[in-house]
């Protein structure tokens, strides 16, 4: 029972409940075992780039903890791990040769999934794109994609159906965006025909290796791409102008991804919007057949909500976008849209807490795509934790987050929206791309001196959630099982 004395909510005994991280974050080990440098060593060893000049040199040193983490996994009684594939630490180059010593981790990683009973949910790329890649123009060049699918093919060779789910992407805004368009990402490049470009070689990339796994594997593979859907509100519901605001980054946020890999077309006010940055010459006739595979569970990330609205022109248009400070901007072609400070909450990272946001979301996608599974494949909050005289770590925002969060995507369910699952963002405490390690997502709190875990408040919370299926209390923590 809740605190109110109404029955807890109760998920399908099927819903899977996991926990996620990605390579660069985590796993340290950046020039061991035959790894090769990707964009992210690159960009965070250059100056400026991440506060206080941290990189994911060390990490969490998961590379050689890996069996402490599995551990960790299964103590909670999760059922499904999301990790993500170091490109570079497979194939150094990106093209070329294979590194067996890299495709032996990830092999033995899963193998330990499974041997604990957790599922293993791969993601083939979240943002460490091998440096000689971008050395050749990175997603801006249409071979990045090829090679992708070159690198695809082997992983379903290697690892076969020991995979749950293959998920080709994780985020492809920010990797086109924020790495090619404001360049608070690496590769750091601030080209606004360029980012359009990643926008759509990275759609391509998706669908090349979607084609590969299944080529290798059989229609049985399940592919998934995982996308941040932004959820955009006007400043004004009743002013036409900051409808099309709304309108307009929508193309740009939600579209042009959802529309090339689910409907294989680009949408036309997408193309009329950014028709003077590129004529979008790079989308060659058949792409769209290529983009547009079978999705058996889209992949869902939710933190937050954006408003905008119209702006006229004076002064300097408000930038509070959550994606970082940049003199460039990461929404190609649009100058007439700014975006406002949201009331709060916040969490560490400047992001307003809207729970309702996640169930509007999900109910937006059913609209649009009503046969499309989903699943939550990232969603949580960084708050600054520590480690209290009792040497435990009480995070009670973070519970309340995850709470709230969860009983929203109950809500979409109970609405009619297909959810499948729910990945809390992140298992540790990891390097936070440009915010290094001064954020902490973990419900596992990670020393990075000692690199010594400690289960959070949430992580006990989580437990009891993942292990009965009902929304437990945010008072409801169980140290002891």
């Amino acid at each position: 029972m809740t605190a109110a004395g109404t029955a807890a909510r109760q998920f399908p005994a099927d819903f899977v409940w996991g926990s996620a991280t990605a390579s660069y974050q985590i796993e340290g080990a950046a020039t061991e075992g035959g790894r090769g440098p990707s964009i992210w060593d690159t960009f965070s060893h250059t100056p400026g780039k991440t506060l206080n000049g941290d990189t994911g040199d060390q990490a969490d040193d998961h590379y050689h903890r890996w069996a402490e983490d599995v551990q960790h996994i299964k103590d909670l009684g999760l059922d499904a791990y999301r990790f993500s594939i170091s490109w570079s630490r497979v194939q150094p180059g990106g093209t070329g040769e294979f590194n067996p010593e890299g495709i032996a981790f990830y092999s033995s990683l899963v193998d330990g999934l499974i041997g604990a009973g957790i599922k293993p949910v791969v993601t083939l790329y979240h943002w460490d794109l091998p440096q000689e890649l971008e050395d050749e123009g990175g997603w801006a060049n249409r071979a990045t994609a090829e090679a992708f699918a070159v690198y695809a093919r082997r992983m379903a060779e290697e690892l076969g159906d020991r995979i749950d789910v293959w998920t080709t992407l994780n985020e492809p805004w920010c990797s086109a965006y924020l790495g090619y368009g404001s360049g608070v990402h690496a590769p750091g490049r601030t080209e606004p025909a360029a980012a359009l470009a990643a926008v759509h070689h990275l759609n391509l990339a998706h669908g090349l290796a979607a084609l590969a796994i299944r080529e290798v594997l059989g229609d049985a593979a399940k592919v998934s791409i995982t996308l941040n859907l932004h959820v955009i509100r006007p400043d004004d519901p009743s002013s036409a102008a900051d409808l099309d605001a709304v309108r307009k980054i929508d193309a740009l946020a939600n579209r042009a991804f959802l529309g090339p890999v689910l409907d294989g077309a680009y949408p036309d006010d997408l193309l009329a919007d950014t028709a003077h940055v590129t004529d979008w010459g790079f989308v060659l006739p058949g792409d769209g057949k290529i983009t547009r595979q079978r999705i058996d569970v889209l992949g869902v990330n939710y933190y937050s909500t954006v408003r905008v609205r119209h702006f006229e022109g004076d002064g300097e248009a408000a930038q509070n976008d959550g994606h970082g400070a940049s003199a460039a901007s990461p929404w190609i072609g649009v100058t007439d849209v700014e975006f406002i400070q949201q009331p709060g909450p916040y969490t560490a990272m400047g992001w307003n807490i809207e729970p309702a946001g996640m169930t509007e979301l999900l109910l937006t996608v059913r609209d649009a795509y009503p046969d499309q599974p989903m699943m939550i494949t990232e969603n949580g909050a960084a708050f600054y934790d520590e480690v209290s005289e009792d040497g435990r770590v009480h995070d009670p925002l973070r519970v309340s987050y995850l709470h709230d969060h969860v009983d929203a995507v109950g809500a979409a369910i109970d609405a009619g929206a297909d959810v499948r699952g729910y990945f809390a963002w992140s298992l540790l405490d990891n390097f936070e791309w440009g915010y290094g390690y001064d954020r902490r997502f973990g419900i596992i709190r990670v020393d990075y001196d000692t690199f010594e875990r400690t289960w959070k408040d949430s992580a006990y919370w989580y437990r009891t959630l993942a292990t009965t299926g009902a929304l437990p209390a945010v008072d409801d923590i169980r140290y002891e099982v």
